[in-house]
């Protein structure tokens, strides 16, 4: 798991170097969440095709538990993607909620993830 850290305003982000699935289980978010405060950082860029459909897929728990997980260790998640393209009303509406939380963001870019994680 390759990571890039990125300096904005002073906040280190750490953001995840790959196009491939890496994240499919709560253990593969625990070794994000590991590696990256290894390295010293609290705040992640991940993309949409880093996790596996099924965290898509609210019925599975999988989205739950591991920004759960990030939320427990105090870590700060963007998660980048076109999430318009889900139907599911019930995703939408975790998004929605997700993103006032101040700690997990879904964007559409890089860069307004940077921004919204290099606020605090």
């Amino acid at each position: 798991m390759e990571l890039k850290i990125v300096t904005i305003d002073k906040s280190e982000i750490a953001e995840l170097e790959t196009s491939e699935r890496v994240i499919n289980t709560v253990d593969d978010a625990l070794d994000l969440i590991g590696n990256s405060g290894y390295l010293g950082v609290q705040k992640v860029i991940a993309k949409e095709q880093n996790f596996s459909e099924d965290f898509f897929r609210l019925e599975t728990k999988l989205a739950g538990e591991i920004l759960q997980k990030f939320s427990n260790y105090r870590m700060q998640l963007a998660i980048v993607g076109n999430f318009e393209a889900y139907s599911s009303k019930s995703l939408r509406d975790f998004i929605f909620e997700s993103n006032k939380s101040g700690r997990i963001f879904f964007t559409d870019t890089v860069e307004e993830a940077r921004r919204l994680l290099s606020k605090k």
